[in-house]
């Protein structure tokens, strides 16, 4: 047993709502980058196990792209940017204007990394601003750090503070969309925020949440 037996339905309303404000300012952000209106989806947020969390980004056995970064300050946690190889190719392509970009043949074009890295900064930035104007906790980023691996490895790095005391975490998943849809499919990437267990407290005490 541990703190997930303590989250009801209304903390997670709270989250919610800081998960609205974050992602519209890091859709408005991503639009910026893009040159293009991108909507946001409604985030999810919920309570799951570990094994859920990487079944949510594709499988613990999926290579994908992923920008983390550490939440240091009044609060602690992790902050992940998720995007399958293929999402990420079209994003890179789109920021680089380089249609030939691909993760099929190594080694990448530091460029196109480098463009990668900077947009998940950017959103991640834009996220983690919103949280910190919402709970007025003096809240900064590590420097964020890019893989290109498994699912279950970038997820299970990010999790070594949560599972020294649990099996669970609070996931915000958001689902960033471009409006032109092109391709017939739209470009979707998801944020992952994981506070560690004991900044709980501290997050719902900020936010006048008993």
């Amino acid at each position: 047993m541990g703190f997930e037996t303590n989250i009801k339905p209304y903390h997670l309303d709270v989250l919610k709502e800081i998960g609205n404000i974050g992602a519209g300012h890091a859709a408005t952000a991503l639009s910026t980058l893009l040159g293009k209106a991108v909507d946001m989806q409604v985030p999810n947020v919920k309570v799951v196990s570990f094994n859920d969390i990487m079944d949510m980004a594709g499988g613990s056995d999926e290579v994908v792209v992923s920008v983390f970064l550490r939440i240091e300050g009044e609060m602690t946690g992790s902050m992940f940017f998720i995007l399958s190889l293929r999402q990420a190719e079209r994003f890179i392509r789109s920021l680089t204007k380089d249609e030939d970009f691909s993760f099929k043949c190594p080694p990448f074009s530091e460029v196109g990394l480098s463009a990668m890295q900077e947009m998940g900064n950017i959103l991640s930035g834009s996220y983690l601003s919103s949280l910190s104007d919402f709970t007025n906790l003096n809240l900064y980023p590590s420097v964020p750090a890019l893989s290109i691996d498994m699912v279950g490895a970038i997820i299970s790095y990010g999790l070594i503070e949560v599972s020294q005391v649990s099996d669970y975490a609070i996931v915000i998943d958001t689902a960033f969309i471009d409006s032109e849809d092109f391709d017939g499919e739209g470009i979707n990437g998801q944020f992952f925020l994981l506070p560690d267990p004991e900044s709980f407290i501290v997050l719902f005490k900020s936010l006048g949440v008993e």
